[in-house]
């Protein structure tokens, strides 16, 4: 973002925060465009990335089957149903953005930019900073529920546009004490996991780029946990490393390189959903993915077929239609929430009644925790943003940390982030609140203690073992468990679903996503074992015919 428009947003901060209020977007509840609060205006974005103003092609009156969604699960599936010679509408309610190795597409963590957050007015990054933006489209859904708030994609390719990167197998062990019976980890591993990692060309840092200044504080975190005792590992990413490369050398816009990754990579260096399987499933000729079209409800009429409640918008959030599609099969990949929000509503309001009593239940956070250290200083003016290696303790509650940079910090300024996810067994569920019309999360006040204590155990012995501090008072604490960027459950499979997905008491209707999972994938990012899950299931859906 030009630096004049940065310090315009900035100017207006502190009146926009005091005239605004943070809206929940979750599922089914469109909110109202603040449009007196907009720092930079449409305008703005129209001249900055013209292509998210392009109409999205109309969803069919009818289709042989709906994914609705765009992520992991939901590309996967329509890739194989599309091969499978089936005609598939894909229905994501983010916009499809660009890729140029030189141009600001996306924007960073930092910027009061409306990029970067999906219809919200204001944010807080996870360094604790204040960030003021548009109301617009962005990339990022931050879903605030009452004692949590839900990271989550909205764009074409889901999650994969603003993840970390991280796509790794969990431990047989922790694999097992999540899914017990109910999935073979033999399985996954001899098959569906390699198939994912193949198609998505998962691979380690190489030791070029890790050698590099960019990556000093990667070095320095690998130290600091091998002299408390820990043994990190190398761990598989998304990325064209080859761009990376290329961001360093002068060739493409420094984004991976410089920290950028939760709102997107413009210059294609993170290797997401929109250059393997969503163009694999389009190029099938049977794939349309329609944008800017949000499910709002879903049902079945009396001949068998699939309702679905359709809202399309523009990129600002102005509604533009409301209408009803059908098809003969749908298919719910619009991640934890979204699934789950949908079936929530349509087993209380009567539209699929004959949904189970497993609806809404087993929802996680992944053990989820943010984690900084101070005075970690390292080389380099800028840290990267893929992550090098990982740790795993099991001294208490099992748990991992991946070594990661600082998201919403410009310059490397001596900090040290770290992701963490444990194998906590606290679980909530959605209930519909029929007076606001509004699936509410439940999630217990201090939920994630557990988590919290077992992963400041960790940093404290890093923190110690490093002379580094824990925490960046007064802005971020030394571990924060107040969101989740790994939502799961909801629709567990086995118990909401068959042992493939397929809704019990439903014939057609199919949950491919995080929502199957028991709300957690054994201390490790959920990517991998939700699109493994994804291509396990859609390929016994086709065989099998059902």
């Amino acid at each position: 973002m030009q630096r004049r428009n940065f310090l315009k947003a900035a100017g207006v901060g502190v009146a926009v925060t005091a005239t605004t209020t943070l809206t929940s977007t979750a599922v089914g509840h469109a909110a109202p465009s603040p449009r007196h609060a907009l720092p930079m205006g449409a305008d703005h974005y129209r001249n900055l990335v013209p292509e998210l103003f392009v109409p999205s092609p109309p969803a069919p009156a009818h289709s042989e089957a709906i994914v609705i969604g765009s992520g992991f699960g939901a590309s996967a599936t329509a890739l194989r149903l599309a091969q499978n010679g089936t005609a598939v509408t894909v229905l994501e309610r983010g916009l499809r953005w660009p890729r140029d190795p030189l141009r600001e597409i996306h924007t960073s963590d930092l910027l009061a930019d409306g990029r970067g957050v999906f219809r919200r007015t204001s944010f807080t990054n996870l360094t604790g900073l204040p960030v003021v933006c548009d109301y617009f489209s962005g990339v990022l859904d931050a879903t605030d529920y009452e004692n949590i708030s839900v990271w989550r994609g909205a764009a074409v390719g889901g999650g994969s546009v603003i993840f970390t990167g991280v796509m790794i197998a969990p431990e047989r062990r922790f694999f097992d004490a999540v899914f017990g019976n109910s999935l073979s980890y033999d399985e996954m591993a001899s098959t569906w996991y390699p198939k994912v990692r193949q198609m998505l060309r998962l691979s380690p840092l190489p030791e070029d780029l890790y050698q590099t200044a960019n990556f000093g504080h990667s070095r320095r975190w690998d130290r600091d946990a091998r002299r408390a005792g820990f043994d990190p590992q190398r761990i598989d990413g998304i990325w064209n490393w080859d761009v990376v490369r290329s961001e360093l050398s002068g060739g493409a816009r420094p984004s991976a390189s410089a920290g950028e990754t939760n709102m997107g990579n413009s210059n294609g260096a993170k290797f997401d959903l929109n250059q393997n399987y969503i163009p694999a499933a389009e190029a099938t000729g049977k794939t349309t993915v329609c944008y800017g079209h949000q499910a709002l409800s879903i049902g079945r009429d009396r001949d068998g077929r699939y309702i679905v409640e359709v809202e399309s918008s523009d990129p600002t959030g102005m509604v533009l239609s409301r209408r009803t599609i059908t098809c003969d099969r749908l298919f719910l990949g619009a991640g934890s929430i979204g699934t789950s929000e949908l079936l929530v509503r349509a087993q209380a309001t009567g539209a699929l009644p004959n949904l189970n009593e497993h609806i809404g239940k087993g929802w996680g956070t992944n053990g989820d925790g943010a984690m900084v250290r101070s005075f970690g200083f390292s080389d380099g003016n800028a840290q990267a943003a893929p992550s090098a290696s990982r740790i795993v303790d099991e001294t208490g509650m099992p748990l991992s940390l991946e070594n990661w940079h600082v998201p919403g910090v410009p310059v490397n300024i001596g900090l040290l982030g770290s992701l963490g996810m444990t194998l906590d067994s606290q679980r909530a569920d959605f209930t519909y609140d029929a007076r606001s019309n509004r699936v509410v999360l439940n999630w217990p006040k201090n939920g994630s203690a557990a988590t919290v204590e077992a992963l400041r155990a960790v940093q404290n012995k890093m923190s110690f073992a490093g002379t580094t501090l824990p925490g960046t008072l007064p802005l971020a604490q030394d571990v924060n468990s107040s969101f989740t960027a790994h939502p799961l459950g909801g629709a567990v499979l086995g118990k909401a679903t068959d042992g493939y997905g397929r809704v019990k008491g439903y014939d057609g209707l199919y949950v491919m996503d995080g929502a199957a999972i028991p709300g957690s994938t054994g201390t490790v990012n959920p990517s991998l074992t939700i699109t493994a899950l994804a291509e396990r299931n859609v390929a016994e859906i086709i065989r099998s015919k059902r």
